[in-house]
């Protein structure tokens, strides 16, 4: 069982930004920029395009108002969207606000962010919902 299985079941705490029956959306507690956010599918499986063709376009769905108010929150030029899946084998789409192609960089150093940090950027994420 992966570690966002975990998540998924409850036996790991998250600040969760939204929940269906097939995906759950948490902030990264390690994150690149504040506003990370990851989605990922309640079907463990290890590769995107492993993921059945629903629910991979269900994915990019059930991402797009998470997508849109991660912009409503933070100063960015965008939200960007980036697939790596080398940390955790469980299928996992990280959303971030960006305004160069370098906050994509994952090989630059995680933020240190607080709880209380968190807990507000869920709120103003989850408020612009």
């Amino acid at each position: 069982m992966t570690i966002f299985s975990k998540i998924i079941a409850g036996e790991i705490p998250s600040y969760k930004i939204a929940e269906n029956d097939r995906f759950l959306a948490f902030l990264d507690v390690f994150p690149l920029v504040k506003g990370h956010v990851l989605v990922v599918p309640k079907l463990e499986v290890d590769k995107l395009f492993d993921l059945p063709d629903a629910c991979l376009a269900e994915m990019l769905v059930f991402a797009k108002p998470i997508a849109k108010a991660i912009e409503r929150s933070f100063d960015c030029k965008r939200c960007g969207i980036s697939v790596v899946g080398l940390e955790v084998p469980h299928v996992h789409m990280h959303l971030l606000p960006i305004n160069t192609a370098d906050d994509l960089n994952f090989t630059r150093p995680k933020l240190k962010v607080s709880e209380n940090e968190l807990k507000d950027i869920r709120e103003k994420i989850v408020s612009n919902l």
